[in-house]
């Protein structure tokens, strides 16, 4: 990370996150943003007791065992293995519940201990709405635990970041209004470009409702949603920590 971009970071940073409402010590915000741990080390620090897991598939989260998952996804593993055949020969999870994972409409407010989100928020067509789904169903204490990848390390590369101003109209007047541009996006630089035994068309990849990757994102993208997510929109948590890896970024949030 550059000078200037950690910089922005941590002023970013320290306008959010608090201890008994003072800022925290820039030492620790640093700490933060370059400690070593990874996805699964996250996971036995954090992830206990009864909980979901959004859009596994065949990369499901290790977590300890004393903790109960529940896989959600918005279809069955048979027609899941329809819109992946990429993923032929892998073994998905079993999904539990269907539903969509942005809203979560089957779970009950203040029920769950924790919410794995890996590789999902990209895939979100409204991603403030999907964290307020995420905190509306944990209980005081739980934990979202969410993975993004960086595009500059994906196939997006090519792709134009998603602005906060993008995702807040997303959020106010619904993805309706964006959509087919996504598709298009996604078709001309990741379709065409990467995937050339699966042309699909316009028409397929929406009637379908394919999951694409609607947004994209860098650390600092990401850092400024959390920001809005607490400072401007005033949702109920704390960033225990945020992790900036090779290829992603993690970022560990507990509802107050």
């Amino acid at each position: 990370m550059s000078r200037a971009i950690c910089g922005k970071v941590v002023r970013t940073l320290k306008a959010v996150l608090t201890v008994g409402g003072r800022p925290r010590d820039w030492r620790m915000i640093l700490k933060m943003l370059t400690a070593p741990a990874g996805r699964e080390a996250l996971a036995f620090e954090y992830i206990r007791g009864s909980g979901i897991e959004i859009g596994a598939l065949h990369r499901p989260l290790r977590v300890p065992t004393s903790a109960k998952v529940m896989y959600v996804d918005r279809l069955p593993v048979s027609k899941l293995r329809r819109q992946y055949p990429e993923l032929n020969g892998q073994a998905f999870v079993e999904v539990d519940v269907v539903s969509d994972g942005e809203k979560l409409a089957e779970f009950e407010a203040g029920s769950l201990d924790f919410v794995i989100a890996n590789h999902f928020l990209e895939h979100c067509e409204n991603p403030i709405g999907a964290v307020e789904s995420f905190l509306r169903v944990l209980k005081p204490g739980g934990i979202v635990y969410l993975a993004v990848p960086d595009k500059r390390c994906t196939f997006d590369a090519g792709r134009a970041m998603t602005g906060l101003q993008h995702l807040i109209r997303d959020y106010r007047e619904g993805p309706g209004w964006s959509r087919a541009e996504h598709f298009r996006e996604w078709r001309a630089l990741v379709e065409l470009e990467f995937r050339n035994d699966s042309q699909r068309s316009m028409e397929t990849l929406t009637c379908q409702s394919y999951s694409i990757h609607f947004h994209v994102w860098t650390s600092v993208e990401i850092l400024e949603l959390i920001v809005y997510l607490k400072r401007d929109l005033g949702l109920n948590f704390e960033l225990e920590k945020f992790i900036r890896g090779k290829s992603e970024m993690v970022a560990i949030l507990r509802k107050a």
